[in-house]
This record gives structure tokens, sequence and C-alpha cells, in this order.
């Protein structure tokens, strides 16, 4: 019986754990979760979900044909230490943001399995757009079998690594973008003297609406935008207050400046990790 590992407990784990089990992907006996030294945290995971926890990192990589490292960024060493002759034959899944593959690779070897993943905090509520890339020595199946882990949360699309700073600047860091917008909305409502909890449910209900037209129509968001813009309606008088004050340029700038400081965690982790090892 195949069977999936998670090292880390954070809520990223919790997100898919509960998506592969609700959708069935896998039964609650097939998954282990590890983490470093918080028991608590996983008897929460055990007691809710019914899958198996260990502090035996060792012993979850012996048993699983597919290990996820969920744990942060910083704590990658410490959580992969000793379950490098473990990996032969399996396939490693990194939800770790700013760690390539050749870092990895640095860890594991380089005949290692390893795909990056990409998702985001939507994975809460199954509505995640992830991403993955990767190494050569990855198979169709495992690319396969790793898109279906992923579109149990959400949608899930593979890209070349070198795309994936990218997408961490879009949809990576994106929802935090949709609550900035969210914000400026509320403040404005509450300047004009709406209930600030129906201004909240109208907002969502906006955000949500527009959304789903993004994804059902086959228009783009430009003109779907002036559709809504009647010539000297009230719309198009907002529209051109975004204008004058430079929101696209600034979102743009927004979602570049997140994609450059992926790749800068990228270069400076691997930096880290090459430093520790000399």
């Amino acid at each position: 019986m195949e069977k999936i590992g998670f090292i880390g407990a954070g809520s990223m784990a919790e997100a898919i754990i509960a998506g592969l089990i609700k959708d069935g992907i896998f039964q609650p006996e097939q998954v282990i979760v590890a983490n470093r030294s918080n028991s608590k945290r996983l008897e929460e995971l055990s007691t809710k979900y019914g899958i198996k926890t260990t502090q035996n990192k060792k012993e979850l990589a012996e048993e699983s044909s597919i290990i996820v490292l969920a744990m942060k960024p910083k704590d990658v060493k410490a959580g992969t230490d000793g379950i490098q002759g473990e990996i032969d034959q399996k396939l490693i899944v990194s939800v770790l943001a700013g760690i390539s593959i050749d870092t990895m690779k640095r860890i594991f070897g380089n005949q290692a399995a390893i795909i990056r993943a990409m998702p985001n905090t939507s994975a809460t509520i199954a509505k995640s757009a992830t991403a993955i890339a990767a190494s050569e020595n990855v198979t169709m199946n495992q690319i396969k079998k790793c898109q279906t882990l992923f579109e149990a949360i959400g949608i899930c699309k593979l890209v070349d690594e070198s795309q994936l700073d990218a997408v961490t600047g879009l949809s990576g860091s994106g929802p935090a973008y949709v609550y900035f917008l969210a914000e400026a909305m509320e403040k404005a409502a509450s300047e004009m003297g709406l209930d600030s909890d129906i201004a909240k449910e109208l907002i969502a209900q906006t955000l949500l609406g527009a959304s789903e037209m993004i994804a059902s129509s086959d228009k783009s968001p430009s003109q779907l935008r002036k559709e809504v813009s009647s010539p000297n309606g009230t719309t198009e008088a907002g529209i051109k207050v975004l204008q004058e004050k430079g929101v696209k340029d600034a979102l743009i700038s927004c979602v570049k400046r997140s994609c450059e400081r992926s790749n800068e965690i990228k270069t400076e982790f691997q930096t880290a990790l090459i430093s520790s090892n000399s």
C-alpha cells in the first residue's frame, strides 16, 4: 500500500492532507506526518484526520513512497538530515519557498526525483493556484501523481523551474495583494458610512463574482472591465482615478518585485547551504 509522508506539520501540510483524504486520493492509514518537536500538534492532526504521526523522520522516509517537505525553509537541512539514504526510487515533493531543485540535489544527490511546488494559502479552502516544476529524474507518472495531489487543493500547472519565481510573485504572494485591495475597499466603505459587516460581505461577493467571471469567460480581464464601464458612468469615473494614481503600474511593479525577492531568497539560501557544507 502506497504511503505519503509529510515532514512538517504546519497549515500547508494540513491543507494538503485534508484535500487528499476528502477526495479519497489517500486513506488516513496511508498518511504519515512528522515534525521536529511539537508532539501536541502531531496529536491534533492524528485526532482530526486519523493519520499516523511520528517524530522519527527516518521511519517516515522508510515507509513513504512520496515524501513532502513542508517544514520552514530555514529548517530544511535539519529536517532532512538522516533520511538521505531512504529516498531511492521515491518522489521528493518540496513546498519550500525559495529552495531550488539544485539546492535539493545538494541535500539528496543528483539522482533524486524532486518536484518543487508553489501552492498558496488558499489551499486551506481547496482554492490554491499551484505550479510545479520537476527535476530530470522525475517520471511522467510521478508528475501526474503530483498534479493529482495538488488538484485536491485547487488547480495545478506544470512549468519550467525558471518560471517558479514569477509564479511566486504572481499567485504565491497573490492572495495578499487581493487582501490589500479588500482593505482599501473596506476603508472606503467605512468613510462613506457603510456598516462594516455589510461592507465585508459585499466586497467578498464582488471579488468572488469577478474571479468567477475571469475563470469562466473567454474574454480578457480588459474586455470584462470595459463591459462594466459605461461612458461617463460611475465605473469609468472610478477607473480614471486608478489610472491617475498609477495603480496598474504599481501592481505590475509589486508582482515583479516579489518575483525578484523570490530569486534573491533562493540565492541567499543556496549560498548559506554551500558555506555550511564547506
